[in-house]
């Protein structure tokens, strides 16, 4: 991974690290933790400008998060909601709280979501499914990209030959947040099944379509 990335930087410099975010955008397991500080390592060195590191990284965490609204708006809110009725553990009305939830603090997920491994690649869909408009949405994901790379890049560049250790302690960061995740997603899983295998509730079913 760390010899891709620098390949794409000692050929297109700035640029080729904007590539490389771009990329980790539309495929979170390539680690922004590893490209941005291996930037500023670069930068460092003279391989490239500092600012143009800033710049460009910037520049492709828009371009990467652009194409996965697109993906979310081209999808859009009917698709959606026709595949959650077809799953099992999934109700439309989960989507319509969802929907509920992403109108009253889209605004503040978008902005901070890309400060957290994978939702700040994912949340780019629920925004393009929303609709969100398009100048906030750019706005917000330029304003939080920009704060996320700036700390990363400026690391790597005061660490120099160290950049390494940013990888270490963002790593713990990062099992925290897909542990959370994961934990989450098992108890709305456990949640749905207990409630589907509850006492009763195949009669109330049954007693309320004869009504």
């Amino acid at each position: 991974m760390e010899t891709w990335i620098n390949s794409l930087m000692d050929t297109l410099g700035a640029p080729g690290a904007g590539l490389a975010v771009a990329l980790e955008n539309l495929f979170p397991p390539i680690p922004s933790e590893v490209i941005l500080p291996l930037a500023g390592f670069a930068a460092s060195t003279g391989r490239m400008g500092l600012l143009s590191a800033l710049l460009w990284t910037t520049a492709g965490s828009v371009v990467g998060a652009l194409a996965l609204y697109g993906v979310g708006a081209l999808f859009g809110r009917e698709r959606v909601i026709a595949i959650a009725a077809r799953l099992p553990l999934v109700k439309v009305a989960d989507i319509e709280r969802t929907e509920a939830w992403f109108a009253r603090h889209g605004t503040k997920a978008v902005l901070f979501g890309r400060m957290v491994p994978i939702f700040r690649s994912l949340i780019s869909v629920p925004a393009g499914v929303e609709r969100m408009p398009l100048p906030v949405f750019l706005a917000l994901t330029a304003l939080g990209s920009a704060l996320w790379n700036t700390a990363f890049v400026l690391a790597g560049y005061v660490l120099g030959e160290n950049w390494e250790q940013v990888t270490d302690y963002v790593s713990v960061y990062s099992k925290a947040v897909l542990v959370t995740a994961a934990a989450a997603a098992v108890c709305f899983v456990a949640l749905r099944v207990v409630r589907a295998l509850r006492p009763g509730r195949g009669a109330r079913r049954a007693r309320a379509g004869r009504s």
